[in-house]
């Protein structure tokens, strides 16, 4: 057996900083692990994302066969702010989910999911209370292909298919061919905005036989996040257009969003609801778009794809040359290389999906897994390695949320019975809970935020300012934690629960 793999692990504890880098060159660290993909599969998807946005691309480098990949990885545009609630009539309310349990001698409220056989508005509410609000799909953002005899391309159509996802610039290039004309598509994402940005090459933009399709869906509470089949159910409006710059307002229920696109000229056309065309004018072979999406209509339009493109790159160029770094590259044990891959695509990945202001889903922005909501008690896999690589700002602004639901933690600890605060499991932006027949008796999330607190108090040269910006949540979390243990008298000794739900998540409360 080969001693290489416990080094390994010891250096990952000691992480190499910045500061003492040893040589490491960390240009080829992150290059030589570029992923290359040439075939098409309904789970071979590349996405570009900054964190609080992504968008998850097919074989053309954009979102332009979704009924594809449907049954594998969605091609999700998903972001930070993108909610939706449907409506409820019904006045449905943490209230009609209640259930007691006795807890030493106290009868507790825990939000119950009630199922088939329960009170009908009780298993109703906690439908809703459960989905709603849910992550949405902001927009398939596409290509418009025609074949020679003017029908549409389906993905049986492209051939030559060669795409690559730079690591180190967080750029994709796809490359393709239709009747035997390249298509190239180069895809970026903006590091500040929710806004990707593209370039497409290829002489059919020429023949008339290439455009951007744009096409809105219903947003929905189930996995892919977004419902084609429901028109009727949700609003666009186009707000302004000229030949090189688009206002779409998106409204569904109560909740509304805006979508600017800036293009190099062409027109646009409304094809049905929904579903919009832009066509480019001249006979160039060249065309650059960008698309925006944001929650409010301010002023701040897509900047161009140039633009886009260095600020992208300057963005990755910070974050990899930056704070820590360990290089596999000399160890002999056959596994390193590909312990070290690994490394390179989460630490990409959680960038892209899991570094913004909230804890990620645990689909981070790809997917709607629990309707897009967080869950606390995973929120550590999500964010402590970016304290451990030195990138402890991630975790100072999602640090933020727990302050923001402090009430809500505290309500729910104080209609329990207990002090302090109590941290949600299954929650979105509000800090609301979830009603659950697991998730609400879970405990194992209480601990982490005092854990987060100590990490940053490690790596800050003001211990004084986090001892004073996060002492209300050490102390709350830690308050909750000492007045949840019971006092058994007869073994002399403090037990947790019942109720409670362990790790394994299958023994008895």
């Amino acid at each position: 057996m080969k001693t290489c793999i416990p080094g390994i692990a010891i250096t990952l504890i000691f992480l190499i900083s910045c500061s003492n880098d040893q040589g490491i060159n960390r240009y080829d660290l992150v290059t030589r692990h570029n992923i290359g993909n040439s075939v098409i599969d309904s789970l071979n998807v590349l996405s570009v994302g900054n964190g609080e946005f992504a968008f998850t691309v097919d074989a053309t480098g954009l979102q332009t066969f979704p009924d594809y990949y449907k049954g594998g990885i969605a091609l999700g545009t998903m972001s930070n702010w993108g909610w939706h609630s449907f409506e409820n009539p019904d006045s449905f309310s943490l209230e009609d989910n209640y259930r007691e349990y006795e807890v030493n001698g106290s009868q507790v409220k825990y939000l119950w999911q009630y199922g088939a056989g329960d009170d009908d508005r009780k298993r109703k509410a906690s439908i809703w209370l459960r989905e709603n609000p849910h992550r949405i799909h902001l927009g398939m953002i596409g290509l418009y292909i025609l074949n020679k005899d003017g029908s549409e391309v389906t993905i049986g159509d492209i051939s030559g298919n060669v795409q690559r996802l730079n690591l180190r610039t967080g750029e994709i290039i796809s490359r393709f061919t239709v009747d035997g004309v390249p298509v190239q598509v180069t895809t970026v994402c903006h590091p500040e905005l929710d806004q990707i940005s593209a370039r497409i090459e290829s002489g059919l933009l020429a023949e008339n036989r290439l455009g951007i399709r744009i096409h809105f869906p219903m947003g929905i509470p189930q996995p892919a996040g977004y419902d084609f089949d429901n028109p009727d159910g949700h609003v666009t409006k186009v707000r302004s257009a000229t030949n090189s710059a688009i206002l779409f307002e998106r409204i569904q229920d109560a909740d509304s969003y805006f979508v600017k696109v800036n293009h190099q000229g062409g027109s646009l056309d409304n094809i049905s609801p929904h579903l919009y065309y832009i066509f480019p004018h001249n006979d160039r072979t060249v065309f650059e778009f960008s698309c925006l999406f944001s929650k409010e209509n301010g002023e701040e339009s897509p900047d161009d794809f140039t633009l886009t493109t260095e600020k992208n790159r300057k963005s990755w160029e910070e974050f990899w040359s930056t704070g820590a770094a360990v290089d596999f590259s000399q160890c002999s044990d056959p596994r390193a290389f590909e312990l070290e891959r690994r490394v390179i695509l989460s630490r990409y990945l959680t960038r892209i999906q899991c570094s913004g202001s909230l804890p990620p889903a645990e689909t981070g922005l790809t997917y709607n897994s629990w309707f897009g909501k967080f869950h606390l008690e995973m929120h550590w896999w999500h964010v402590v390695h970016f304290a451990l690589w030195q990138k402890e700002e991630v975790l100072v602004r999602q640090m933020n949320y727990y302050s923001d639901i402090m009430g809500n933690a505290r309500k729910t600890a104080r209609l329990q019975g207990y002090r302090g605060a109590r941290w949600p499991k299954m929650t979105n932006p509000t800090g609301r809970e979830s009603p659950s027949s697991i998730g609400v008796f879970l405990i194992w999330q209480q601990p982490h935020p005092i854990f987060y607190s100590e990490l940053l108090y490690r790596n800050s040269s003001d211990k004084n300012a986090v001892l004073e910006k996060y002492g209300d949540i050490v102390f709350e979390s830690a308050e909750f934690m000492a007045s949840y243990a019971g006092y058994d008298t007869l073994n002399d000794r403090y037990v947790l629960g019942p109720v409670l739900i362990p790790a394994q998540e299958s023994l008895r409360k």
